[in-house]
């Protein structure tokens, strides 16, 4: 299996990933596609990749630090009336996705509110919590997509799990979670 194929399996990883950060489906993918350009512009045949999604996943995170954050700190003017029924268009569009894996449909996953709560966190947090436990990559490996200190990825999953914790204990005792 060539390299390209190779790193096409992990699509539908970096797409959540990428929904996590951005929260919206069309940036999402937009920054997949950016990722993927880069890789494969960087990438040759005779190249060995020993950690294939953590490469992927390390693009993704820092396109997503120089152009999203950009654009995020700049915001375009928008038609306020419009901003409503755009919300809800969105959101809808979001829990109908279709990304699977191992048969699972991404609505089944979050409830509304475990999505508000996610949704919430500074994206520092959030991309540590969303690599660490959804992605399932090491500290180490985290570390050197953000490119911080392996100390600072595991407080900012540790403040993180905690944000999500404290956001979550309404929802946590409503459904009888931790008894």
């Amino acid at each position: 299996m060539g390299n390209r194929e190779e790193l096409i399996e992990h699509i539908d990883s970096l797409y959540r990933t990428a929904f996590f950060m951005t929260k919206n489906k069309d940036d999402a993918e937009d920054l997949v596609q950016d990722t993927y350009f880069k890789a494969f512009k960087f990438l040759r045949d005779d190249t060995k990749l020993d950690h294939p999604k953590a490469w992927l996943c390390k693009i993704l995170v820092n396109t997503f630090i120089n152009k999203y954050r950009k654009d995020k700190a700049e915001p375009a003017l928008v038609d306020f009336d419009s901003i409503e029924s755009f919300h809800e268009s969105v959101e809808n569009e979001a829990f109908a996705l279709p990304i699977t894996e191992g048969g699972t449909k991404f609505e089944d996953l979050l409830d509304s509110e475990v999505k508000q709560a996610l949704d919430s966190l500074p994206d520092d947090f959030r991309v540590a919590v969303l690599l660490s436990t959804v992605e399932g990559f090491s500290y180490e490996e985290i570390s050197e997509m953000v490119k911080c200190p392996v100390g600072t990825v595991m407080s900012r999953i540790y403040r993180g799990r905690k944000m999500l914790k404290d956001k979550l204990a309404d929802y946590a005792k409503k459904y009888r979670y931790g008894k």
